[in-house]
């Protein structure tokens, strides 16, 4: 179980959830209940609201003119679940070997360790924990510093607890979200320049940003998708995303630069809704 709020949630703003749009809401659903490990807190014939713990973290919803995404649009990489420790990543782990449930990839970035898998429509997921900030690696200029080293699952398997798998713990959260975008300095200067997150590392062709010295918050990347255009309506896959802010003036920073650059912003009954430059959705709760 979770002591305390895990790192990324205490940061000055974090993700609190995604919402993807889907051709079979039934499988879908069905994937992230007894795969992931979500459990269903609303439901309505168009969608369901599923989570952890009671916390919603994931929004799925279908329509009759639902079209297929193609590989190289924009949208989303993967939707990253943040486990509360280790011992609940082997616990999944466990679970989805004796599933037979087949896995894309497994790293050590040495901030976290991440597994990688898609669910039945090929949306990305990374099931990770993180290490404790006090075993990262700062750099001089505040960036952190990150690897795609080999993850020994065997050795991860060993360790998980030996009783049946209740599903995901309390505590478990969208850690991070990663986007598939048409250009770099685009989403450079969106997400770093308009939002405020700093670039906390770079690999070729991506760019991860984040607010109060984690990790990444938020990841963009080209490498299916370079020169994508705008999504276009009803397609599927991440159709937005949400931004939770604990800290008041981040959030009127925000909204100011977003104002200064003209960039439309709708306020709901949730908090500011608005689109990135590829069409992503993404509303700033305070």
């Amino acid at each position: 179980m979770a002591d305390q709020q895990p790192f990324a949630l205490t940061r000055p703003f974090h993700v609190g959830s995604a919402h993807l749009v889907v051709s079979d809401l039934a499988t879908v659903s069905d994937y992230y209940q007894k795969v992931i490990g979500l459990s269903v807190i609303e439901k309505s014939p168009s969608g369901e609201v599923l989570g952890a713990g009671g916390k919603p973290l994931l929004t799925l919803t279908t329509g009759n003119s639902v079209s297929r995404a193609p590989r190289n649009a924009a949208g989303l990489f993967h939707t990253a679940f943040l486990v509360p420790n280790r011992r609940e990543l082997a616990h999944w782990l466990a679970n989805a070997a004796h599933a037979n449930v087949p896995l894309e990839g497994a790293s050590d970035h040495l901030v976290s360790e991440a597994i990688y898998l898609s669910d039945p429509e090929g949306n990305g997921i990374e099931i990770y924990r993180d290490r404790t900030p006090l075993e990262w690696t700062y750099h001089q200029d505040g960036t952190v510093a990150m690897a795609t080293d080999r993850l020994n699952l065997q050795e991860l398997y060993n360790s998980a607890p030996k009783e049946s798998w209740g599903g995901m713990a309390d505590g478990t959260a969208v850690g991070h979200i990663h986007l598939q975008v048409g250009d770099i300095p685009q989403a450079d200067a969106f997400y770093r320049d308009v939002l405020g997150l700093k670039i906390m590392a770079r690999y070729p062709g991506a760019s991860f940003f984040a607010t109060g010295a984690y990790h990444h918050h938020i990841a963009a990347n080209i490498w299916n998708s370079r020169g994508a255009p705008k999504r276009a309506t009803n397609m599927t896959g991440l159709s937005d995303y949400t931004i939770q802010f604990n800290d008041k003036e981040a959030l009127d920073k925000a909204l100011s630069a977003l104002q200064v650059q003209e960039i439309d912003t709708t306020k709901t009954a949730e908090g500011w809704s608005l689109k990135d430059p590829w069409g992503i959705g993404l509303t700033l709760v305070a």
